[in-house]
Parts: structure tokens; C-alpha cells; sequence
């Protein structure tokens, strides 16, 4: 169920059926969908005995090609598949009079009503230039340009999410709003020579297939649909013609990626995880909205982190209704722990990422709040900011069973997106959190290029309540990754994106956070790359040569990331020597499709992909 929107409508008209949409885990030996008259293809769901990744699906719903040549939408081969009695129809969608009426409504407000459109949900200007959508492409071998492919990328796959609007939008639309798109470039082998093949795919969300059926945008963005009462009595007027049901997740799966418990996520904090995997020909496939055998029943971060020792993943939700943060695990096995409520929040505050050590999770309370009333009666986002807050930090052990011992201790004006990494000293008496604090965070959402990222360095003494601060840099950053090993424990080298400013990315420096002294601010970094004008990047990602041994140096590897020319129109995936000075580039490989600006990815070991397939 979604935090942000499902609240919204429920507190402005009652729901159809509230309770959420679980089905029967009961089998049924069919192999195969079976036909059906309805407009919509089948629920699935896989056997709670099955050994693959189907046997944490949330049930949702997949075309067969038979009934619905018109979408592609790949599903697992068929002796995977196990079709389940249905506890919620599909809705049936209305007439093309009714959705005629419904898109006139929307055309209506939309021209009327909130003129004229300020430039961060005007689409005219969102949608500029290289933040543009493409169409879906099938796995495309890809030239070589430069340099060659180093062994450690051999059979595995980077890839990379973003929004990528389906339709243009009639109304607002927010960068944030977009359908998500995995760009994936998959290192395979060819007469023992490695060829890389590109490809991208939509992630076919419930939003996604209904919207495709449709033929137009049916289910409002979260970021920019709600700006008036008169757009939400149009959405809810939807849901109780048929048209969706927001209980199925309306989710657009855009923000990042994640691989644990041997399987691949395509993530948007607003909904369930969607399974996904890369196949072996390079092809992105869509698995289905994943439930965790019914123990995830509402949304989750976009930012799970992985203990590299122990293969648990942590994550957790945030919601505008009671409680306001939730935080839980998955054993190695993909297995989902009790959540673990934290009542102490007195409002709802805007949780995206956080941090553990090898004993905590920390959590950022920021000065960004969830304020839906404030966006429907004012026309505002859907997140405000509070100045006279005073941001803090919380801590809660690892495998904590209830929020006990969460101790909050604050930072005045630190306010950070996302974390880079945490770590313990002094025996577990003090915990450390390196993240970029975002400056004028009033801008957060409304203009991007105005906020200046400063990395820091926070230590907090949990023995005295000591909490210390060291800028490491002047730059704009933001978009900062480390060795994935190090997660959860000390580390030196930080590979952070450029500013150009964000959301455009100029650029990727290196930066060593242990050499500043521990009292004063200092300059860290210690290698860069700067683009050519008019070049812009993605996030960087980093990958270990040897990921296996032990006695590897934290910066021997290489880093990955999409660069677009704006001038040529062409993009480019490059792959650069991370101890080198000037991040040189080892290998160069010309795309076939333009790739357009967007957020967070990760590179996936064959043997990984082989695993989740």
C-alpha cells in the first residue's frame, strides 16, 4: 500500500475494501495461465515450496502473449508458473465514454487550475533536453570504443533506474514522477571474448500495465497529481468507476536497484519491491510486486542496506499516518523479520536512505516532513519543510525487537538525503556516518540547482552525547557510493558525483575521508574526472577487482557509470581505474539508445545473475 497516496484518499473518501490485497497461498498444479474473458490478464503466484524468487511475489498481474500481443511483458517460462484463486478481481475498465469524461475533467483542471506551472512540475521544462523518455530497447550488442572490458565485469550487468514517463503528461509532472526504466548493460562472453549488450526496459509496475491498457495516464502522480481538491475528487472518482485500485501499489519503481537474498529489486519507497532479473541474452525481465511470503505488506526504502558479512538486508518504511517509521530486516535467506514500530516520532518525517554499522541502524530525521493535507489545500508538494526544526540523528541496535533503546541525539543543520556509510569506534561507543548535507533544503524539491551538497563527517559519542562535525569538501556532492564490502564499516575512499548543478552531474571525484585531520574542515579529494562540455553522468558505482580476497586494497577496482553528450546526442557507458589520479578511463563502450539523466544503479557478478536466474 502506498504511504503517500492510499492516505490521501482515505481520508477524503472511504475506500472500496480497505484491507490489503493478499491472496490465497493455497496451490493449484496448473502450469500455465488459463485463458480468460476478462479485459485482464491473470493474478500468479508461485508455490511457498518454490526455490526461486516467485515465492516472495506479491500476486500481480502479467498480459499472456496470446491475449495481449500488444504489451511485452516478459514473464518466466511457463513451467515456473502457478496460477491462484483470485480474492480481488482485476477492475474492469470502464467504457471509452467514461474515460473520455474522466481525461476531459483532467484536461479541464489542468489548464485552469494552478496556472501557470512553476518550472520544477511544468513537464515543458522537466522533460527537456536529455531528461526526455526514450522507448524500450531489446538487448543490442555495443561497439567497443576505447580501451577494453576488465575481467572482473565479465558475464555480470550494470544497471541502472530512472523515471521514464510512459505517456507525456497532460497535467504537473514532477522529475521525480516518471515510470521507471532499467538501462542495463550486460558484459557477456563470445567466443571467449566479452561482448557488451545494452538494453531497457520498463519495470512493469501495476501502474505501468494499466496505464498501458488504457492508452493514457489513469493513476496520478504522487509528486504533482494532487494539487487541488478538484485533481483528487477526479482520482478518486477512478478508483470507484473500476478504473484502479490503489491496493495494488501504484508505484513507478524508479529509483534505485538492490540484489539481496540471491535475488534483483527494482525499488521506489512508495510501494513493494518489484522482482526483477537480466537474462542471459541481456534481456530485463519483470518478475512481479513481491510480498515476502505476505510479511511486507506496506512499502519500503528505496535504499536497503546489505551487511557484505553476513548477506541481511535492512531496510524500513515511512508512512503519514502512525507509526511514522518502521524498521525491519530480511535474514540471508530473504526471510522478513517482525517490523519494529518507532513510536517516538511526533509527525511524519521524510526518511529516504539511512545508515548502519556492524551493531546499528541509524536513521536521519530531517527538516523535510510528509505534508499531504498541505498539498491538496494549498497546491504545494507532497513534502514540506519545517526551518524551525532541529534535525537529529537516531540510534537502534541491529536486531532490535521494539524501539527500546532508539536514542536520538541532534545536529543542528544537518539535513542529508542520503547516507554514504557508518561505522563504529572506540569499541562501540561512538558511531560515525559520512553523508553530503544538503544546504538550503527549502529547495529540495522545487529547485534542485540551488542546493549546494557539503560532504561531512559526523562522530556522536554515545557514552557523553558528544556530537562533532568535519566538512571533507567544498564541492557540490552528492550521489556518492563507496567500495560495496566496506558497508557498515570504517572506510577511506569515497567516489561522489559532481554537481553541474544537480540534478545534471558534471563529473566523479574520489576522496580520501581519513586524511583530514579530526578537528578541522579539509579539502579530501584526491582524484577526479571532469566530463567534456556538454557531457553529464550518472551516479558512479564502484567494483572491486578481487571481491573475494581478503588482502585487496579498498580502492583496486574500477568505476562504472552512463555519460550522455548533449551535443552529439550519443551516450556512452565508461568504466575508469579508480586509483588512478585522473580516474582514467579503461574502457569505453558506445550505446545504441540515448539514456536518459536518472538516479541509482549497481553492477551484479555473474555469478549473482546466475543465481537469481
Amino acid at each position: 500500500m502506498n504511504p503517500l497516496f492510499c492516505p490521501i484518499l482515505a481520508c477524503t473518501f472511504p475506500l472500496p475494501n480497505p484491507n490489503p490485497l493478499l491472496f490465497s497461498s493455497s496451490l493449484l498444479r496448473a502450469t500455465t495461465p488459463t485463458p480468460s474473458s476478462s479485459t485482464y490478464p491473470p493474478f500468479l503466484r508461485i508455490s511457498a515450496n518454490s526455490k526461486n524468487v516467485k515465492e516472495k511475489l506479491h500476486p500481480t498481474f502479467y498480459a499472456t502473449p496470446a491475449e495481449s500481443p500488444e504489451i511485452d511483458i516478459p514473464r518466466p517460462p511457463a513451467a515456473r508458473m502457478v496460477v491462484t484463486e483470485k480474492k480481488r478481481p482485476l477492475p474492469v475498465l470502464p467504457s471509452s465514454l467514461l474515460v473520455t469524461i474522466f481525461n476531459s475533467l483532467d484536461d479541464f483542471i489542468n489548464n485552469l487550475i494552478g496556472l501557470p506551472l512553476p518550472p520544477s512540475i511544468n513537464p515543458n521544462h522537466v522533460l527537456s533536453g536529455n531528461f526526455s523518455p526514450v522507448d524500450e530497447l531489446p538487448p543490442t550488442k555495443c561497439e567497443v570504443i576505447e580501451g577494453s572490458l576488465p575481467p572482473c565485469l565479465h558475464g555480470g550487468a550494470y544497471i541502472r533506474n530512472g523515471p521514464n514517463p510512459q505517456f507525456y503528461p497532460r497535467g504537473p509532472y514532477h522529475l521525480f514522477d516518471g515510470d521507471g526504466m532499467l538501462h542495463s548493460i550486460r558484459i557477456s562472453q563470445s567466443h571467449g571474448r566479452p561482448v557488451p549488450v545494452f538494453c531497457s526496459r520498463y519495470v512493469k509496475t501495476y501502474k505501468y500495465i494499466i496505464e498501458k491498457r488504457a492508452g493514457c495516464p489513469v493513476i496520478p502522480n504522487l509528486f504533482s497529481g494532487f494539487r487541488c481538491l478538484a485533481g483528487c475528487a477526479v482520482a478518486i472518482a477512478r478508483v470507484l468507476t473500476g478504473q484502479f485500485d490503489p491496493l495494488n501499489g501504484i508505484s513507478v519503481a524508479n529509483t534505485s536497484v538492490a540484489f539481496f537474498s540471491g535475488h534483483l529489486y527494482a525499488l521506489a519507497e512508495s510501494d513493494l519491491p518489484y522482482s526483477v532479473r537480466v537474462t542471459e541474452d541481456g534481456d530485463i525481465q519483470t518478475l512481479g510486486r513481491c510480498d515476502f511470503d505476505g510479511n511486507l505488506s506496506a512499502s519500503m526504502t528505496a535504499h536497503p542496506k546489505v551487511d557484505p558479512n553476513t548477506g541481511e538486508a535492512f531496510a524500513f518504511r515511512y508512512s503519514p499516518v502512525r507509526p511514522f517509521l518502521t524498521y525491519f530486516r530480511f535474514d540471508a535467506q530473504g526471510k522478513k523479520q517482525p517490523d519494529v514500530p518507532i513510536s517516538s516520532l511526533s509527525r511524519p518525517s521524510f526518511f529516504h536512505d539511512f545508515a548502519i554499522s556492524e551493531r546499528y541502524a541509524i536513521f536521519p530525521d530531517i527538516q523535510l516532513w510528509m505534508n499531504p493535507v498541505e498539498m491538496v489545500m494549498r497546491g504545494g508538494s507532497p513534502v514540506g519543510t519545517d526551518p524551525t526544526k532541529v534535525p537529529r540523528i537516531g540510534i537502534i541496535p541491529r536486531y532490535a525487537k521494539d524501539e527500546s533503546e532508539m536514542r536520538w541525539f541532534q545536529v543542528p543543520g544537518f539535513n542529508i538525503l542520503h547516507t554514504i556509510n557508518a561505522w563504529e569506534e572506540d569499541d562501540g561507543d561512538a558511531i560515525v556516518m559520512v553523508a553530503p548535507n544538503m544546504l538550503s533544503i527549502e529547495h529540495a524539491f522545487e529547485r534542485m540547482d540551488l542546493i549546494h551538497n557539503s560532504l561531512e563527517k559526523v562522530r556522536i559519542d554515545l557514552k557523553t552525547g558528544t556530537v562533532t562535525r568535519q566538512r571533507l569538501s567544498q564541492w557540490n556532492l552528492e550521489f556518492a557510493v563507496i567500495n560495496p564490502g566496506y558497508l557498515g564499516k570504517k572506510n577511506r575512499y569515497v567516489y561522489s558525483a559532481v554537481g553541474a548543478p544537480f540534478p545534471k552531474i558534471s563529473g566523479i571525484v574520489k576522496l580520501d575521508i581519513l586524511s583530514a585531520s579530526s578537528t578541522t574542515d579539509q579539502e579530501c579529494i584526491v582524484a577526479k574526472r571532469m566530463y567534456e562540455p556538454g557531457c553529464y553522468g550518472s551516479e558512479p558505482f564502484f567494483v572491486a577487482k578481487e571481491p573475494e580476497n581478503p588482502e585487496a586494497e579498498e580502492d583496486d577496482g574500477y568505476v562504472l557509470s552512463y555519460v550522455h553528450d548533449e551535443q552529439s546526442g550519443e551516450s556512452r557507458f565508461l568504466v575508469m581505474d579508480a586509483q588512478s589520479p585522473d580516474l582514467h578511463i579503461v574502457a569505453a563502450v558506445k550505446l545504441p539508445a540515448r539514456v536518459p539523466y536518472g538516479f541509482h544503479g549497481l553492477f551484479v557478478r555473474q555469478c549473482d545473475l546466475q543465481m537469481d536466474s
